[in-house]
């Protein structure tokens, strides 16, 4: 059980971003197709098991010292370094190898990935601004193997999106740690102390304006209305206007956002806003007319 819960599944929510190109490719009613972003999202969570782990023996001894940190079970003694370490070995080689079952091209993505966020694990983490550049090219490598294990092109515009809608997240973060935990912030991440709130204030009104305006323009472009047959896609705007200035409203007004999976499945009024943006998509771009057009 111990072992279970140093991979951190209630954290493989995030891995749902490998779904993207499905619905956006309009296949989401192609078996092979489903079925591969299935598995492709199962390597990922096997692969994101693999990177907490390296991230947790790394950081054993300051998670102790950490309020909430301090009881995973790597910290706590639960799990030895040693077995998580072995066991990050076996993932590895079982996720990459259901990679290669899927393609060459979608395991040298998912690879990628985990050397990616292992770097970011070992040293990135302690460079200020690059530690959520980092983060927030996990995601952007998830949407990008998804399309790649279907295999479909995946639009520059939702590669874009997920940049900067992760790297809100990321800043967001990094914001409620360094409220959180107040003067001992630096102490247990040594990076929060090359941060202010009023810096990441900034950084993320930017990234927020950011984030709207690509989905805005996304949902507008020729491109976008050429593939799905019309300008529907604008009626979604309001779900991520509501959803981002929600979730400010968490961090700023509850003290929340130190744990973005975690609000997403327990924050009603968020969770409700993604599921009926996920919902209305989805109808938008699979729902046959009349005339028995797809509208894609």
């Amino acid at each position: 059980m111990h072992l279970l819960l140093s991979l951190r599944p209630r954290q493989w929510t995030k891995n749902v971003f490998v779904f993207a190109g499905l619905v956006f490719s309009g296949k989401l009613r192609d078996p092979a197709a489903v079925a591969s972003a299935t598995l492709a999202l199962g390597v990922f969570c096997l692969l994101s098991g693999v990177v907490y782990l390296i991230n947790d023996v790394r950081d054993r001894h300051a998670d102790r010292l950490h309020p909430g940190k301090s009881g995973r079970p790597i910290a706590s003694g639960a799990v030895t370094p040693a077995q998580a370490l072995v066991l990050a070995a076996v993932l590895t080689v079982v996720a990459l190898g259901g990679a290669l079952w899927i393609s060459v091209q979608f395991a040298a993505v998912a690879a990628t990935y985990v050397a990616l966020l292992s770097i970011y694990s070992l040293s990135l983490k302690h460079v200020v601004i690059l530690d959520a550049l980092t983060l927030a090219m996990g995601f952007v490598i998830r949407a990008w193997a998804g399309a790649v294990a279907i295999p479909v092109p995946m639009s520059h515009w939702l590669l874009l999106l997920m940049l900067l809608g992760a790297l809100f997240l990321a800043l967001s973060k990094r914001r409620a740690e360094l409220v959180q935990l107040a003067d001992d912030a630096r102490h247990h991440r040594r990076i929060l102390a090359e941060y202010s709130p009023y810096l990441l204030d900034q950084m993320i009104s930017v990234v927020t304006a950011s984030t709207l305006l690509a989905y805005i323009l996304y949902t507008i472009d020729d491109r976008t209305v050429a593939k799905f047959g019309g300008e529907q896609l604008v009626w979604t705007v309001p779900f991520p206007l509501y959803g981002i200035f929600r979730y400010l409203y968490l961090v700023h007004q509850r003290e929340g956002g130190g744990n973005p999976s975690e609000i997403l499945v327990t924050d009603k009024p968020l969770l409700l806003c993604v599921a009926l943006w996920g919902l209305t998509v989805i109808a938008l771009i699979y729902w046959r007319g009349p005339s028995g057009a797809l509208l894609q």
